[in-house]
């Protein structure tokens, strides 16, 4: 199991009968660590968010083949399944944009899986892989240069 990226954010689910966005665990607002693993024996990826404050797992989540990915706004993304409707309010959007990119990416290796490419997820890696860096280096040098 590896962590193919990392951001905090608040996870919130859509409230069909307030029409409102709520926590996804009542009453437990805040930030959360979120990462996307990826499972290289058999090539899946979850969504897994740990509360900062109390390191309580809030989301453990199964990215599948076909998800529906919706950057909202620049700091706000959302999906769906049969259930629900989650959302993550990213700290900044550096860490929408990372987290995002991973998320991209997790999708188009479980969408390239059904014809055996390889190569294909190779590229996708490497292109990703190339972009966090940039961005991590960036965003280094933004708050280094803050100081």
């Amino acid at each position: 199991l590896q962590s193919i990226c990392q951001a905090r954010a608040s996870v919130m689910v859509y409230d069909d009968t307030s029409k409102k966005w709520v926590p996804i665990k009542p009453g437990q607002q805040g930030f959360s660590r979120i990462n996307i693993y990826h499972n290289t024996a058999n090539n899946t990826f979850r969504v897994v968010g740990v509360k900062l404050q109390d390191q309580q797992v809030v989301i453990n989540y199964s990215i599948v083949k076909g998800l529906k990915y919706n950057q909202a706004t620049p700091t706000f993304h959302q999906w769906r399944d049969a259930r629900q409707v989650y959302g993550l309010n990213f700290a900044s959007k550096e860490e929408a944009t990372t987290f995002s990119n991973a998320m991209l990416f997790a999708l188009n290796v479980l969408s390239a899986q059904d014809g055996g490419q390889c190569n294909t997820n190779t590229t996708l890696l490497n292109l990703f892989l190339k972009e966090t860096l940039v961005i991590a280096h960036n965003l280094c040098h933004r708050e280094l240069g803050s100081i």
